[in-house]
């Protein structure tokens, strides 16, 4: 609840539903802001909304005709409200982003996919920087440009910035074990500052002009180079005016693949929405320092029909949930509470903040080819829905489910005999594969028998579905699978059936995918609780699909577990020491060698150690010491 938020619940008649329902909610109510909740007969929230005046906001609703569609829809459906006043309008608004978020109602707005963007972050604590891409809370000290809009749009500028200004992308514990140039230094993308290649101060130089770059002020770099180039010609030093060209034309090469480079333009967010057939498309450009630093398309869901307006809002207020406004956003569509939404994004922001619609001039261009982009991207996404809806209508019919399923969860595990052992769970439905839900599971106990994929596939079930149990017991929410895929026979498949009974959950339709006659790909044979194994044509689309989707979960599975060998291998004593961090154990392996070495070497030693205090020492020396 917001900071002096006050919650009450109306008096009504219980058993009704709809505008009269609504209506007995007006003698309770003020005209104060807050926000204000509509819950069914089953009290599940059907929508979150907000409202500068919650007398006048909840009259509006309770009129017995005026109304859309689905605003009609979500009044006959109403058996109670909720409210929640506060004390400003910014408060209401703030409060019902996180009550949508939190909530996630049937009739709201929602941002489906709200990952973290990309930044270029040249660190502060190193006398030589490092420009590496960053994601996350900004907890390094440093300078971060961005956000780029995905991984691949920053590995591409990172490529082209290393040609141009020769920084080190190397981490801090690899720069300081080198004795001799890398490979980046032999191809000209580094100028090894590691092995003494070049002066701390022009090496400062370089990094002042990378961040110059970033910034937007590369036309007085150009010149500079060129500059330079000319001088080393003259003096006849044509090895490095050559590697100036080499610099000048990757610089100009960085210019060119930016694609969209406005003059007027320094920072904004172009946000464009195109609407078709009850779905949205929501593209993004990231426009900083005069440059395009990539687009990213989202499919938010629309509230059962809301309109452009609402649909625009709902998606400001949950994108900039944890991120940086720009000084500037510009829109394809004006916004019902423009003043209140810049407000928000000002105080997130920490400066101002400026909320367009423009109709002329370059703005007004970019705001186009954004929107261009989003029908283009929805066009596209509208086709791969009408096959994907074919696609799980042939896998009903070939596993015998009532309908098409609306999410499939698959399920495998991964090891090396038993270790390092993960679950993962991936999930798919008719928007293609949610990779926004994928799942890993650490397996946990000493005691599993090495290889038992029984027993890790209970251990992965069970924490599963206790955890829907738990969190969506009235499986009101869309989280609940309407169908597991197991890799396995039917043993596994059995076992499964068995698991889900045990939680009571016997509803839910399993099948198994194993490999066939010689275990080969295009003989899959498939098995359900009580039923004989079968196979599907070779040429058959849902058989791929299937194929597809097992795919998936053993590619999602294996990276888990990659991970986790790669973690464990690295692991040493040294991190179960309280006191020990990454950056002390970097120091004590830098200076003993080795664990081993620190779990041998005497209290004296361990004294002498840099950024070891004597407290500490005497920690590490008792770990290693029990006793003595």
């Amino acid at each position: 609840m917001a900071d002096g938020a006050q919650d009450h619940d109306g008096e009504a008649e219980a058993g009704t539903t709809g505008h009269a329902r609504i209506h007995a909610y007006l003698k309770t109510l003020d005209n104060s802001p807050g926000v204000y909740r509509m819950l069914d007969a089953e009290n599940r929230v059907l929508y979150v909304g907000k409202a500068r005046n919650l007398r006048a906001r909840v009259s509006s609703y309770a009129r017995p005709a005026g109304h859309s569609p689905r605003i009609a829809r979500m009044i006959r459906e109403t058996a109670s409200m909720m409210f929640l006043t506060t004390r400003t309008e910014t408060e209401a608004l703030l409060l019902e982003q996180n009550l949508i978020k939190q909530l996630k109602p049937r009739y709201n707005v929602l941002l489906r996919d709200d990952k973290s963007f990309p930044n270029i972050l040249i660190t502060k604590d190193h006398r030589f920087a490092q420009i590496r891409k960053h994601r996350g809370r900004k907890s390094v000290k440093g300078a971060y440009f961005g956000p780029f809009a995905s991984a691949g749009a920053v590995n591409r500028t990172l490529n082209q910035l290393q040609k141009v200004f020769l920084l080190r992308t190397c981490t801090d514990s690899v720069f300081e074990s080198r004795t001799r140039p890398c490979l980046l230094h032999q191809i000209k993308r580094c100028s090894a500052p590691c092995v003494g290649r070049i002066s701390e101060a022009d090496y400062a130089a370089l990094v002042a002009d990378a961040e110059r770059f970033l910034s937007g002020k590369s036309t007085r770099i150009q010149s500079d180079l060129a500059r330079e180039m000319g001088e080393a010609s003259d003096a006849m030093e044509f090895e490095r005016a050559a590697a100036l060209r080499d610099r000048i034309r990757a610089l100009t090469e960085v210019q060119q693949s930016q694609g969209i480079n406005p003059r007027g333009v320094a920072e904004a967010d172009v946000i464009a929405l195109h609407m078709e057939g009850g779905q949205a498309c929501v593209q993004v450009f990231f426009i900083r320092a005069n440059q395009s630093w990539g687009n990213r398309d989202f499919y938010p869901r629309t509230g059962a029909g809301a309109e452009e307006a609402e649909v625009l809002e709902a998606f400001l207020g949950q994108f900039y949930d944890g991120k940086t406004p720009p000084r500037l956003v510009l829109l394809s569509h004006p916004i019902e509470n423009t003043d209140l939404m810049a407000e928000l994004l000002a105080e997130r922001a920490g400066r101002k903040v400026e909320i367009a619609t423009p109709k002329r001039g370059e703005k007004a261009e970019l705001v186009e080819n954004a929107a261009r982009n989003a029908r283009e991207s929805l066009g596209r996404k509208l086709a791969e829905s009408a096959a994907q809806g074919k696609l799980l209508s042939g896998l009903a019919e070939a596993f015998g489910l009532e309908a098409p399923p609306g999410r499939i969860e698959i399920f495998d595990n991964s090891h090396i005999q038993g270790a390092s052992a993960v679950g993962a769970m991936v999930v798919a439905g008719p928007d293609g594969f949610l990779k926004s839900q994928y799942r890993k599971f650490n397996i946990r106990g000493d005691k599993l028998a090495p290889g038992d994929d029984f027993a890790m596939m209970r251990q992965v079930l069970t924490r599963r579905f206790k955890r829907l149990l738990r969190e969506d017991p009235d499986r009101a929410g869309e989280t609940w699978p309407d169908l597991l895929l197991i890799d396995g026979g039917a043993g596994q498949v059995s076992a499964v059936a068995g698991i889900l009974a045990d939680l009571g959950v016997d509803d839910i339709p399993v099948v198994g995918v194993s490999k066939g006659v010689d275990r080969d790909a295009g003989k899959e044979e498939f098995h359900r609780p009580g039923k004989p194994a079968f196979a599907l044509p070779r040429n058959d689309p849902v058989l791929y699909f299937v194929q597809r989707l097992r795919d998936e979960a053993h590619r999602f599975a294996i990276g888990a577990h990659r991970q986790k060998r790669k973690k464990a291998m690295g692991a040493t004593a040294l991190d179960e020491i309280p006191g020990v961090g990454a950056a002390r154990k970097r120091k004590l392996l830098a200076h003993f060698g080795s664990a081993k070495a620190v779990s041998r070497a005497g209290l004296a030693d361990l004294r002498a150690a840099p950024g070891i205090s004597e407290a500490l020492a005497q920690s590490i020396h008792d770990f290693f010491h029990p006793g003595g």
